[in-house]
């Protein structure tokens, strides 16, 4: 992603512009960069994963939260949307913010070619910074592929899943999540 503003901004002016606007931005300490806009695809996979695990975790500890609200990364002064965020127990907002949490379990990102290995690379690094967090998918959206990592007392694991035959095991949240959920209703060209 690249971003047209030179300014640097204050978290609280950041805040207050974000609470008027229209569209989603993320930011990055002291730079405010508008996030892209969807497609259909990105759409159905986040609504798939969102009520599988909305359904799953019913009446469980866990809780599933899609994009609208704000993850904040203290250690590297940001705030960002990941697609869904999965909390076990109470989500621990960010001092009295309503719209930003701090503790999520299991996040996932559905790709955009466009920021890719951003959520690969910078993004999972700021990601490893929050301590609760044990495990990480990202999905592709215009084929069938996951990654999966997954915090080991050696380091992060990673998975790949490319066939819509198979699940997921998510250790973080003791269940499985199947391929063909995640992908129902998504056509490949």
């Amino acid at each position: 992603m690249i971003s047209n503003i030179s300014r640097r901004y204050s978290l609280d002016e950041y805040r207050a512009i974000q609470e008027k606007a229209e569209g989603r931005s993320e930011y990055r300490d002291g730079e405010i960069v508008p996030m892209s806009g969807g497609t259909l695809k990105h759409s159905r996979i986040g609504r798939n994963i969102l009520t599988y695990f909305t359904s799953v975790f019913r009446d469980t500890q866990f809780e599933a939260i899609n994009s609208d609200l704000r993850l904040w990364i203290p250690e590297h002064r940001r705030g960002v949307y990941p697609d869904v965020m999965i909390f076990d127990g109470e989500l621990q907002l960010n001092g009295d913010r309503l719209d930003e949490v701090l503790n999520p379990i299991l996040i996932v990102e559905v790709l955009f070619p466009s920021t890719a290995d951003y959520d690969r690379q910078s993004k999972f690094r700021m990601y490893r910074s929050i301590p609760s967090f044990s495990e990480y998918l990202l999905v592709e959206q215009d084929e069938p592929f996951v990654e999966r990592y997954s915090k080991q007392a050696e380091g992060w694991l990673i998975s790949d899943f490319s066939s819509l035959e198979v699940s997921i095991s998510l250790d973080s949240v003791a269940i499985a999540l199947s391929m063909a959920e995640i992908y129902r209703g998504v056509v490949f060209e």
